[in-house]
């Protein structure tokens, strides 16, 4: 068994889907709109056969995220190698998202940064 894919409302479709192909390799569909109830989505599909879903709808409910709330918290993405993560994090300091942690080793081994997307979304970088 595995994830089939993860899905996430975002406010911005576009700004979301061109963020994850810049940063993250991601590929796109065409997208997806359903004119009844004004839905949209984009698959983004990445390097490994991972996939994530975006989505918007007018009635969405935009609230503030915590970074320690309980349900999902960040999206985790491998790059390879401790020099990937501190180059990737870098570009994404300079091109303005901020960085809540790292890079570094974590207690448990890991090497990565945190960062946050330009909607506020976790994002964990490590090798």
């Amino acid at each position: 068994m595995r994830i089939e894919h993860i899905a996430m409302y975002v406010k911005d479709l576009e700004k979301t889907k061109e963020f994850y192909m810049k940063y993250f390799g991601a590929s796109a569909n065409d997208g997806y709109h359903n004119v009844k109830t004004d839905f949209r989505s984009y698959f983004l599909s990445f390097e490994n056969g991972a996939r994530l879903e975006i989505m918007n709808k007018p009635e969405m409910i935009h609230s503030d995220k915590q970074l320690a709330q309980n349900g999902y918290i960040h999206i985790a993405f491998s790059v390879g190698s401790k020099e990937a993560v501190d180059e990737l994090t870098e570009t994404l300091r300079k091109d303005g998202y901020q960085v809540i942690s790292g890079p570094r080793t974590t207690g448990d081994g890991y090497y990565e940064s945190c960062i946050l997307d330009m909607e506020g979304n976790q994002i964990e970088i490590t090798v």
